[in-house]
């Protein structure tokens, strides 16, 4: 396939490829100049931007920038593609679909309809062209809703995983998050652990200990340990009470066998959840995770940019009609998202793309502590993905885990979110909330009850 140029400041710049002129395109941050694919110059990249944009989206479908013969992803992406769902877009370039998808034309019905008919690799180049205002603009238009035991992802709603990881798997101080999260209403999208050791005692253990704090309480959620997917695969086989099955994912297959996984792993895991027939309103049961820098961390790349990397996750994510979806922005740490600038953009970037691609997205907003970032920033980030129609956010005591040491998002920032954006938990859990006597609604907005609801009364007396 012929390159590509453009020229700024009476300076022509060629690209070689369709891989290097997305690489060129992106927004500056660390991984892809650490990976030697960036920009070398503001000028560079607006040319590249400006030759993206020029692009038509069916060279998309001509030019694979990973090879289809040597990953199984690419073979995904394309043996999958929609030409039907395409056909409305089909004869646009990347400028013309960014003009399409901010006009009044994209709703929530057409975009709904599109989504089967983007690429991975379409969505990310039209991002690149795009500014924060109009990732937010677009995202906001577009709902992808799952169900489990309740429902994500409705307009107006913006939800929670309780994260109450604790260094030693304690059960006392796991019990004691997971009562301060429900008491600010948060949990909505699961009670979800990361477990300290990889023992399938231990796992067991916690999922059994979940699901008794779920069925003593009759709560309408669900819960999940973030262990391997083959060591959910062995929980279910033993009996243990599994809601959502685990894994974390990458854009690349070389990326995903770092993580000891491939499709017909993924599969196997998914037809596993299905086995246990534990939803009640519906079964989108994976929970996946996933972040920029991944695949150049695994070395596993092939000279794409991170983002373009990022984006290819979620074509294996919608596959698997996932309930969650998880970009964990900032946690990988500056070698891949430098600042708070680098990863307020890349938490936009990645939450346009999966919605544009039919993924029901929530963000860990978080960063390392030797990252040049801090609360204010995730602040913004919390922010701006609350108005761009985020399906969840994290919660944790006081916005620090204590086991992976990284800062992410309290459960004060939840119901910060919720009051100032007028957004409400899911529907069921919200009704649950408010039998509690936890939280009320007054003038279309949550608020705390301001006391202990009886029914935690005896529970906390445990704990003490």
């Amino acid at each position: 396939m012929s390159g590509f140029a453009h020229s700024v400041g009476g300076q022509t710049w060629r690209f070689d490829s369709l891989r290097e002129v997305m690489a060129k395109a992106s927004p500056a941050r660390s991984g892809d100049r650490l990976a030697g694919v960036a920009a070398g110059s503001d000028a560079e990249r607006v040319a590249a931007q400006m030759a993206l944009a020029d692009i038509p989206l069916k060279r998309f479908l001509d030019e694979a920038l990973i090879p289809y013969e040597s990953d199984e992803v690419t073979r995904l992406i394309i043996d999958t593609h929609d030409r039907q769902a395409f056909a409305p877009v089909s004869h646009l370039t990347v400028g013309g679909l960014r003009d399409w998808l901010l006009g009044e034309q994209a709703d929530e019905t057409s975009l709904r309809a599109l989504a089967p008919g983007l690429t991975p690799e379409m969505a990310a180049a039209v991002s690149k062209i795009m500014r924060v205002q109009d990732l937010v603009l677009v995202a906001q238009k577009i709902r992808v809703v799952t169900r489990f035991r309740n429902t994500m992802g409705l307009r107006g709603r913006m939800s929670t995983r309780l994260q109450p990881n604790h260094p030693t798997d304690d059960p006392a101080g796991i019990a004691a998050s997971v009562l301060d999260g429900l008491l600010y209403g948060n949990g909505d999208a699961m009670l979800g652990i990361n477990p300290a050791t990889d023992s399938l005692q231990s796992i067991c253990t916690l999922l059994e200990m979940l699901d008794a704090i779920i069925q003593r309480y009759e709560i309408p959620t669900q819960s999940c340990v973030l262990t391997h997917v083959t060591s959910s695969i062995e929980a279910i086989n033993r009996g243990a009470p599994l809601d959502l099955v685990f894994q974390s994912i990458a854009g690349t297959e070389a990326a995903n066998a770092s993580f000891g996984v491939s499709l017909s792993i993924l599969q196997e895991g998914y037809e596993a959840g299905l086995s246990q027939k534990r939803g009640t309103l519906g079964d989108n049961l994976m929970y996946f995770e996933t972040g920029q820098g991944s695949a150049l961390s695994a070395n596993a790349h092939h000279g794409v940019d991170q983002q373009t990397c990022e984006t290819r996750a979620y074509a294996v994510a919608r596959h698997f009609k996932p309930f969650l979806v998880n970009t964990v922005v900032g946690f990988i740490g500056p070698e891949y998202l430098y600042n708070g600038k680098q990863i307020i953009r890349a938490g936009l970037e990645d939450h346009f793309c999966a919605k544009l691609l039919g993924v029901p997205m929530g963000c860990d907003i978080c960063y390392t502590n030797h990252a040049e970032a801090d609360q204010d920033d995730m602040d913004m980030l919390l922010t701006l993905l609350g108005v761009a129609g985020i399906n969840f956010i994290m919660g944790i005591p006081g916005s620090d885990d204590v086991m992976l040491n990284y800062q992410t998002t309290s459960f004060h920032d939840a119901l910060y979110a919720r009051q100032v954006l007028g957004l409400r938990p899911a529907p069921e859990f919200e009704a649950w909330l408010e039998r509690m006597e936890i939280l009320h609604q007054r003038d279309g907005r949550v608020h705390m009850a301001g006391q202990l609801p009886t029914a935690f009364r005896h529970a906390l007396a445990q704990l003490s």
